[in-house]
């Protein structure tokens, strides 16, 4: 069968460079692999088509699947085989761009035999622009030299390999505590000189240095002074999810992608496949939370920057809704109907239509964004100021209009709640960062419209029968969204529509406790999709602020049963099987892990280093014992 093909999605490790990233499976496969950027062609893409994709596997001459762990506190992955002659570790990583003194285009891949003899198989099968280009294979004294397209790579291997057609395959013999090191080197990098011990003792250095370290063991969760913010039994995954967020952020510009790939699907041999290697708006002010309260502070302040530059548009109207990370906004979506997709799920498609739809909420995220810095102290120039300013004004005179919403249903434009809601919060914080910095600004014009805005959410928004926040004007349509409007202060989570919002997603959205779809009703496409992990930690958060701490912290613990052996996450979870859906690593689900643990955190007494999280700040949280 096809799907048997197909190595489950969570079961993929994650490397990168800061430029670029790649999936290796525990078969010792890297099954994808763009460059020279994330954005960029495959040169390797077996995840998309296990024929034609391409790959690059070290493993067992037998096929069989090791175990993976990441070297403590890293992004260096190693895979680990116990054949019936010996046990070997493949070790691969990517030298972070800038921040080593080694080649950045180089994936390394070492492989060392820790007890008896093995024999491992090499096969490498290079396919270039998503294999697309012909692949013109010759050796070498060094290896193999492979060339297609724009690009071009050279296999340094300590064994000879031979060429049948566009593959090359070999064997590795080794003994125990004998060890070879395979290069696979990029365009640019094919001559350049490295020590490959050198940079693995570097790049985990660099990892090491930079990861969150409080101290905490993560193996309780009792409160107390100097604790923690993110303490108890999630501590080590809310610190995976943050050196998965480094991963995904360039390392130059700062934006970060949503996911290091593209068209893995959200319904296995649906359509629902998207491209989701470009940097959100939406994703702003949660994100600039998670990684100020995890200790990143300069990771937060470039990606402030690439926001604040985005909000200097020559007219707010020509902001997009996402954008490549070098900044580019032509991200025309194409299909590559030469590609079977991930399980026959089809079309595989680059670039994202999404682009040049018109997003409300987008402007409320930016101002979050932007408030967020400022309670960190980050001040705003009169420039800045100026630009946001215009942002504030422009949703006065666009609140009451249609958009495709933050889900970017592809079924025609409605009035979404959320985007209004967004566009009150863009208000309600321009108004807050006026009168805080004595910016000059129109408050008079900004209060009108945000109580237009905010009558017009409770009246048209709220369906009594219900008894909940809906999807849309007159729509029934429940939408997770709506556990976010006491998240960023439109109404405190004590009031009893909030309240009965957060019921009506658990009557209605909720499967197996903790697993939260989007919405339940049509959005224009067909098929069906999984639960959505952010939409969970929403629920946890809503749970952990309205009084609920010990339900809040229940799910919390649920949702990480759900969680790759690697400590990753998919965009959407199976609600039958529990398999990962979706694009993945998923940068928005471990923005959510991160900021449930925070909130769960403030619910069980403990406290942040900086002022108190969104949802703390703006929401007005119920104390457990007043629920």
């Amino acid at each position: 069968m096809t799907e048997d093909r197909y190595t489950p999605i969570e079961e993929y490790g994650l490397v990168g460079n800061l430029e670029t990233c790649a999936l290796v499976a525990p078969n010792g496969s890297v099954d994808w692999f763009p460059f020279p950027h994330v954005e960029s062609p495959s040169i390797l893409g077996a995840i998309l088509d296990d024929d034609a994709g391409g790959r690059f596997r070290i493993g067992p001459v037998d096929g069989s699947e090791g175990t993976q762990a990441y070297v403590d506190g890293t992004n260096v992955l190693e895979t680990t085989f116990a054949t019936v002659g010996g046990t070997a570790t493949v070790t691969d990583f990517l030298p972070p761009a800038g921040r080593v003194d080694h080649p950045k285009k180089v994936l390394y891949r070492k492989v060392a035999c820790t007890e008896g003899a093995v024999d491992l198989a090499v096969a490498f099968e290079p396919r270039f622009d998503y294999a697309r280009a012909e692949t013109a294979m010759t050796e070498t004294d060094r290896g193999i030299f492979a060339e297609g397209a724009e690009e071009r790579t050279l296999l340094e291997s300590p064994v000879d390999l031979s060429i049948d057609g566009e593959r090359a395959t070999g064997t590795l013999s080794l003994d125990d505590g004998e060890s070879a090191w395979f290069m696979l080197r990029c365009t640019g990098a094919e001559d350049a000189s490295t020590d490959p011990d050198a940079a693995l003792a570097e790049t985990v250095d660099y990892w090491t240095d930079w990861v969150h370290d409080c101290g905490e063991s993560g193996d309780d969760g009792g409160s107390g002074e100097g604790e923690c913010a993110f303490g108890g039994p999630w501590h080590d995954l809310v610190v995976r999810s943050g050196l998965v967020l480094k991963l995904l952020t360039h390392g130059e510009t700062g934006a970060m992608a949503a996911a290091p790939t593209t068209s893995l699907p959200e319904d296995i041999g649906g359509v629902r496949n998207w491209d989701y290697r470009y940097n959100w708006v939406r994703d702003a002010g949660f994100s600039i939370q998670a990684l100020l309260n995890l200790g990143h502070v300069a990771e937060a302040a470039d990606y402030f920057e690439w926001f604040l530059e985005l909000c200097h548009a020559d007219e707010p109207a020509e902001i997009r809704p996402l954008y490549g990370l070098h900044g580019d906004s032509d991200l025309t979506e194409r299909e590559l109907d030469h590609l079977d997709g991930y399980r026959d799920s089809r079309p595989v498609r680059v670039g994202n239509g999404a682009a040049g739809q018109t997003q409300l909420d987008i402007y409320g995220e930016l101002l979050l964004a932007v408030d967020e810095m400022r309670c960190h102290g980050r001040a705003l120039g009169s420039d800045d100021w100026a630009a946001v300013r215009e942002i504030v004004d422009y949703v006065v005179e666009v609140w009451d209009r249609r958009d495709a919403g933050i889900w970017e249903v592809r079924g025609g434009p409605e009035h979404f709640v959320y985007s209004k809601v967004m566009c009150w919060a863009a208000l309600d914080r321009g108004i807050a960062i006026a009168t805080e910095t004595d910016h000059e600004a129109p408050l008079s014009s900004w209060r009108d419209a945000r109580e237009r805005i905010r009558a017009d959410v409770i009246e048209r928004g709220y369906d009594e029968e219900i008894g909940a926040f809906v999807q849309s004007y007159g729509s029934e349509t429940l939408d997770a969204t709506g556990l976010l409007l006491p998240v960023v202060g439109f109404l405190p989570f004590g009031d009893e529509r909030v309240q009965g919002t957060i019921d009506a997603v658990e009557d209605r959205l909720v499967e197996d406790e903790v697993l939260v779809r989007r919405y339940d009703g049509d959005d224009g496409l067909p098929g069906s999709e999984g639960a959505f992990v952010l939409c969970s930690c929403w629920l946890i958060d809503a749970l952990a602020l309205g009084g609920r701490a010990d339900e809040a912290c229940e799910r919390f613990e649920a949702l990480q049963s759900y969680v790759g052996p690697l400590g990753l996450v998919a965009e959407e979870l199976d609600v039958e099987t529990g398999h990962h859906l979706g694009n993945y690593p998923q940068a928005f689900s471990h923005i959510g892990i991160i900021n449930s643990a925070l909130y769960v955190g403030f619910a069980e007494g403990r406290e942040t280093d900086g002022p108190p999280p969104m949802g703390v700040r703006l929401g007005d949280p119920v104390a457990p014992e007043e629920s």
